[in-house]
This record gives structure tokens, C-alpha cells and sequence, in this order.
């Protein structure tokens, strides 16, 4: 099956298609919104694209919260918050 390339931005991969890591799909985010927020893209793409972002951000927050799941159970329950170099 042939895709079609679009001059218009690029072209969301399969809507429900898990992304290879966390940051692979932050960059797909990444560029999803900047095709969207650059108003070029025809409505179709623009659902597809709304709809792939839409996978793409609950993937994230499950990696998120996986993580701060193992935090906690490497800090024997206790999460401490984060703290900055003055």
C-alpha cells in the first residue's frame, strides 16, 4: 500500500499505531502541532492529525505515570521533590 506525500506537513502514521519510545512520540507530537498550528493542513488531515495527537499524548502520560510508579518504589514509597542547583 502506497502512501501519499503531502507538501502540506508531515503525515500522521497509523492513528492507533504505538510510537517506538517517549521520545519518539514527543517529537511526532512535536510536529503534529506545528503542522496544526500552522493552519496549512486540509480538514482531513487536520481530524487525522487531532486524532493521532490525541494517541500520542495518552502514551505519554502512561509513560509518565509508569515512571513515577518505579520513583516511588525506588524511594520506598516516599516521592521527594525535585530540587534545582541555586
Amino acid at each position: 500500500m502506497a502512501k501519499q506525500a503531502h507538501a502540506s506537513g508531515p503525515s500522521p502514521s497509523i492513528p492507533d499505531a504505538e510510537p517506538a519510545s517517549y521520545e519518539a512520540a514527543l517529537a511526532e507530537l512535536e510536529q503534529l502541532v506545528a503542522a496544526m498550528e500552522a493552519g496549512q493542513l486540509p480538514l482531513d488531515r487536520l481530524l487525522d492529525s487531532y486524532r493521532r495527537g490525541a494517541v500520542l499524548l495518552g502514551y505519554c502520560r502512561g509513560r509518565l505515570e509508569a515512571v513515577e510508579q518505579q520513583v516511588q518504589v525506588l524511594e520506598a514509597g516516599e516521592l521527594k521533590p525535585w530540587t534545582t542547583a541555586a
